[in-house]
């Protein structure tokens, strides 16, 4: 599997071009700003991007989306109970203090359970609210893969503060969805360094309860 990342506007969200080395096909997650080097590196790769998947929406995740949909033709999803934070875009862009984006509903719903797929390349959207009500976590079983969003980070956990966060929901999430999963799982966060499931199960001081 191809695996770019990239730290993309100004509050660095982790934007991941995830291909496959034979079919060529690809999904990018998360693509918040800079689409000119996100379609640098797909160009890079001989990739044709099939599905641009959402973790949730916040500006710094999703502020690209409709950008890069327009240059590659790919559907848009994201888990609809996000639709408010798309609603208040204008306010969320006042809190970074980033133009509003063109934002519009999913294309498809990112569902708990839903099951994405390419050519070569496959995995599961699991529903962790928390963060936001429909923040999603994408697993990929094969590759011992996971994006999680803002919901898990190395050491620490999303913050809940923000319309539609709720701490104990998330605690339940990471709990219920997350430390479920294998300890060799690799998380690949929202922002910041990656960190193992394994990790953050023995050390992350918000899970020890």
């Amino acid at each position: 599997m191809i695996h770019e990342i990239l730290a993309v506007g100004p509050l660095r969200c982790n934007c991941s071009i995830l291909g496959d080395e034979i079919s060529r096909e690809a999904i990018v997650v998360d693509p918040g700003d800079d689409i000119s080097r996100i379609m640098a590196l797909v160009a890079k790769h001989n990739l044709t991007v099939k599905q641009i998947l959402i973790t949730h929406a916040h500006i710094d995740h999703i502020a690209g989306a409709q950008e890069l949909k327009r240059l590659t033709g790919a559907p848009i999803l994201y888990n609809q109970r996000d639709l408010p934070l798309v609603a208040m875009m204008d306010v969320q862009a006042g809190w970074v203090g980033m133009k509003t984006p063109e934002v519009a509903a999913p294309d498809q719903d990112l569902a708990d359970g839903y099951v994405f797929s390419i050519a070569g390349l496959n995995g599961i959207a699991h529903h962790t609210p928390g963060h936001t009500e429909g923040s999603v976590c994408l697993h990929l079983p094969e590759q011992t893969l996971l994006l999680a969003g803002d919901t898990l980070f190395q050491g620490s956990i999303g913050r809940t503060d923000l319309p539609g966060g709720d701490l104990k929901t998330l605690l339940r999430s990471v709990h219920n969805k997350l430390l479920t999963l294998p300890d060799e799982t690799l998380v690949i966060p929202g922002h910041g360094d990656s960190t193992t499931i394994g990790e953050e199960r023995e050390s992350n001081p918000f899970l020890q309860t």
